[in-house]
């Protein structure tokens, strides 16, 4: 009889409980689960440069396959190096299987140099975190972490492997644990909807509708509950908006549009200074991203209250539902629908307002937007809200480096999509090892790179702050020359085709050329 060791029990564990895609990036005590891998067959494996572009890749994947892919880390400093775009699936909600290695039990002892606190690592970004004693435990303990990762909202569930568990072999052939009362897909959340603040919310729709806002966050921006907000829109006049940061938001033509609460303070304060009633599905209260001096950090109108219809260990869709029952919706036609804009100038200089409209002109049915544009795509929003059909995926922690791994993971979760990564060319150096694997893989991606040279966020937020104005030693902290990046020569090193653009007539020709073709592209977009 053939026996198992601990680590082919795991993976056969994460496949029978549909966890079939893991990114990684291993070291030695992991080469026992690698060999694994490469033993059972069936799980997709991508290898990663850095831990941050394993873990931003299983953020994307979750966020457009609604389950958890795995992610295979070497012991706490792997760990550690991916601990960024852990942050920010945290603040997505994204389920994810961390798979650990760490030192054999008797190694521990001998405080070998990588030797660390990994629960304590983990700990910081996952919602649990547990370590496997024994081959015979591992079934259960696999299962369990997908259970966790499986959960709504969606949570990061670390299992840390050590050595000799992975090598040790089972007493008789292993069989797998299948997740104990598992959901059927983490967008099927369960949750009763109307638990909440129901009758004052119909209340308020009823009674005050200009004076109400409808704010959606979490799966409420799914098109199945957009379209239930815009009946309620039709129903009363009232407002609806989406949080500035989504984990998914889908919009293009035909969809309801809902907007985005602006990034900057000023801005929010300014359209929420009206509202005296906002209504939460799925949403959190709306807060300034930062600190600054004299400006408050709760954005909406002193005195204004929050009803909660529902939270995101709610089903949205249910609660809108009974919402729309309520007012007497549920067979209007939707307010806010998109149309399908196609105008955009086609010459001129490259800014924020050409490039967002020819964004918006030329995405395809279906695509995926991951975006991390930050100061040149603040404006995109409203400029693309009427394009094909699409999903706009965001970094929901604040943490650069985002959109590349994450362009990754959704284009390996969706294949057949294209997918339009949109990122700075300083936050973009935090993970340009993506390439590489969308090289790889021969993913369908088209990445624009920003190329401005600077920190451009980072320039507003110093007059923001009130810090005053920069000089030479503050400028050099900010700005990216001496020298310049070549990030199309970048690209092809890493085999991915590049092209530089200067104007809106070769944004526009290199875009729809990018998207007839298979496999990645990138644009360096001159600024």
């Amino acid at each position: 009889m053939t026996h198992r060791t601990g680590a082919e029990q795991l993976v056969h564990t994460l496949l029978d409980n549909k966890v079939d895609v893991c990114f990684a990036n291993p070291g030695t005590s992991e080469m026992h689960f690698v060999a694994a891998l490469d033993k059972v067959g069936a799980m997709r494996c991508v290898l990663g440069l850095h831990e941050t572009v394993v873990t931003g890749a299983a953020d994307g994947y979750y966020r457009m396959a609604d389950k958890p892919a795995a992610t295979l880390l070497h012991l706490g400093p792997g760990l550690a190096n991916g601990l960024s775009n852990l942050h920010n699936a945290k603040k997505a909600r994204s389920g994810i299987v961390n798979i650990v290695g760490d030192h054999s039990a008797e190694h521990l002892k001998l405080d070998a140099p990588l030797t660390s606190d990994i629960k304590a690592l983990a700990g910081v970004v996952s919602q649990w975190v547990h370590t496997s004693q024994s081959a015979s435990d591992i079934a259960t303990d696999g299962a369990q972490a997908v259970r966790q990762a499986c959960g709504r909202p969606g949570a990061i569930a670390t299992l840390i492997l050590p050595a000799d568990v992975a090598w040790s072999e089972l007493a008789a052939e292993g069989s797998a644990a299948v997740a104990p009362q598992a959901p059927k897909a983490a967008a099927e959340p369960a949750g009763a909807a109307g638990a909440h603040d129901m009758a004052r919310i119909v209340q308020a729709l009823r009674e005050d509708p200009e004076h109400t806002l409808i704010l959606c966050g979490d799966r409420a921006t799914r098109a199945d509950c957009t379209s239930l907000v815009g009946r309620i829109v039709a129903a009363t006049g009232c407002a609806a908006r989406a949080e500035f940061y989504g984990a998914r938001l889908e919009r293009g033509a035909g969809r309801v549009a809902l907007l985005r609460l602006p990034y900057a303070v000023a801005p929010s304060l300014a359209i929420l200074a009206k509202f005296s009633t906002v209504v939460l599905v799925g949403a959190k209260e709306p807060v300034a991203f930062f600190a600054y001096p004299d400006k408050p950090g709760r954005l909406t109108a002193p005195g204004c209250r929050f009803l909660t219809l529902s939270t995101p260990e709610d089903c949205p869709r249910d609660a809108l539902r009974e919402l729309c029952g309520a007012l007497g919706a549920q067979s209007l036609p939707a307010a806010l629908l998109a149309r399908h804009a196609t105008d955009a100038p086609a010459q001129g200089p490259l800014d924020s307002e050409s490039i967002g409209r020819v964004l918006g002109a030329t995405l395809p049915d279906n695509a995926i937007v991951v975006d991390e544009a930050i100061s040149t795509g603040r404006g995109f929003d409203a400029l693309t809200l009427h394009a094909a059909p699409h999903d706009w995926l965001t970094g929901c922690g604040g943490s650069i480096g985002f959109a590349l791994p994450a362009a990754v993971g959704a284009a390996i979760a969706a294949p057949g999509r294209r997918v339009v990564a949109l990122e700075g060319d300083g936050s973009g150096m935090y993970t340009l090892q993506s390439l590489w694997s969308m090289a790889r893989e021969q993913l369908d991606v088209t990445v624009l790179i920003f190329a401005n040279r600077t920190y451009g966020i980072l320039h507003g937020e110093l007059a923001a702050v009130g810090a005053g104005a920069p000089g030479a030693r503050a400028q050099d902290m900010l700005n990216l020359d001496r020298p310049q990046i070549d990030w199309s020569g970048l690209a092809e090193s890493m085999g991915v085709p590049a092209i530089k653009v200067a104007d809106i007539e070769s944004l526009s020709k290199a875009l729809q050329a990018s998207y007839r073709r298979h496999g990645p592209m990138l644009l360096e977009v001159l600024l």
